[in-house]
Parts: C-alpha cells; sequence; structure tokens
C-alpha cells in the first residue's frame, strides 16, 4: 500500500472546460426556447450529461421522450467535443503543471476522478496524461458525485487506503463525494460555495509547497 494518494478533479481543476459544457447546454436551451444563464449552469458542475440533461428539461417544463432524450444526450456531446477538440496547453488552469510535477518528483501517486467521458481525450490535448497513474472517469462508473464511487476506485487503482487520499473539486457534489469517501478534500474556487471542503484555496497560486509537503507528510 501507497502511504497516500492524490485525486483530482478534471473541470474547473486541471482545466477550465466549464465554459464550453455552458456553451453547449446553452446552444441546446435555445432550441428548447429556455433562457440558460450561468447561474443554471452552477447546478451542473461535478453532475453527469444524463443528470444534467434532466435538470435542464425540468426547468424548461420539458417533457420528452426516451429517444428525443438520447438525440439531445448526444448532440450537447459533439457540440462540447467541437469545443475540447481546439484545447491545448493554454486552458490548464494556473500552477497545475507545478503542482502535478512536485507530486511526481516525490513519487506520489496521482489518479483523475472525473465525471467526464472525455477526460482521457482532455488530458492528451493538454499533454498532462503522463503524470496520472490512474484515470477514473464517465466511462468507469455508474454512480455520479456526491457519490464517492470515482474517489474510491481511484483509491483502490492508486493502491491508497481512502483516508489517505487528498482530493481537490471546484464543485459541491465533488466535496461532497470525497468527503462521503472519508478523504481529504480541498476545495478549488469560492470557499463560500464549497464550504464543506477541509481546505480552501481560490486556484493553485495560492497553495505553497508547504502545504503540500504537510499533506504528503
Amino acid at each position: 500500500m501507497n502511504t497516500v494518494g492524490f485525486i483530482f478533479d478534471l473541470d474547473g481543476v486541471i482545466v477550465d472546460t466549464a465554459k464550453y459544457h455552458y456553451l453547449a447546454w446553452k446552444k441546446l436551451a435555445i432550441e428548447l426556447d429556455f433562457q440558460f444563464t450561468k447561474e443554471h449552469n452552477e447546478l451542473f458542475k461535478g453532475v453527469s450529461r444524463k443528470r444534467c440533461l434532466e435538470i435542464l428539461l425540468d426547468l424548461a417544463n420539458v417533457e420528452t421522450t426516451d429517444e428525443q432524450f438520447d438525440r439531445w444526450m448526444v448532440e450537447k456531446n459533439i457540440d462540447y467535443l467541437a469545443y475540447i477538440e481546439k484545447m491545448d496547453k493554454s486552458e490548464i488552469l494556473p500552477d497545475v503543471p507545478e503542482v502535478l510535477e512536485f507530486l511526481k518528483q516525490k513519487n506520489i501517486p496521482i489518479a483523475l476522478g472525473s465525471a467526464s467521458k472525455n477526460a482521457r481525450a482532455i488530458l492528451e490535448k493538454v499533454d498532462l496524461i503522463h503524470y496520472f497513474n490512474t484515470i477514473v472517469d464517465g466511462t468507469n462508473v455508474t454512480k455520479a458525485k456526491p457519490d464517492p464511487e470515482v474517489f474510491l476506485i481511484a483509491a483502490k487503482q492508486l493502491g491508497v487506503l481512502p483516508n489517505k487520499c487528498i482530493v481537490f473539486e471546484d464543485a459541491v457534489a465533488g466535496i461532497q463525494a470525497a468527503n462521503a469517501g472519508e478523504m481529504i478534500s480541498i476545495g478549488i474556487g469560492d470557499a463560500t460555495i464549497l464550504s464543506e471542503a477541509n481546505y480552501n484555496f481560490k486556484d493553485f497560486t495560492e497553495m505553497d509547497k508547504n502545504f503540500l509537503e504537510k499533506l504528503i507528510g
């Protein structure tokens, strides 16, 4: 067993793909004759695509068939993939490579734990995939956050006990999932929204090496 492991969410932690999800959902909302706002988009953070569409249809007060639901799921993903196809290293959030490199130099096992089914493609696009010992994404899990399944699978694949894992998350559902898995939760973003986290940082630029050393120690 490794002594400690680090698990990173993807959207809003490593790269800001949330804006692309927003644009893709907004496009679909226009089809539904619904005004989709950034406030609505907050409800979608850390949530599966299926659940997001269910929420959108509820907000828009639209009923549909299973066949149409599936078509909209595919349509949204095609629009989203068109955005991420253009991604490059400039999309990486501040100081993320420095933190990953620091952990790699210390031989700390690193996992990705994301609801995204496009996680591998995104990590390859931004050239960070080599930092991760394992990737657990939407293709590996059946339960969405706040269920801890994605993080528990990641811990197992890293060979680390759940209570020795440190999770970085930007969504309330993700923080709740980490807490449910009895892991150390670190909120990246607005501390008032992510108040359930054990620690909070606006982004990785606020996190010094001493703090990382303390987590490792």
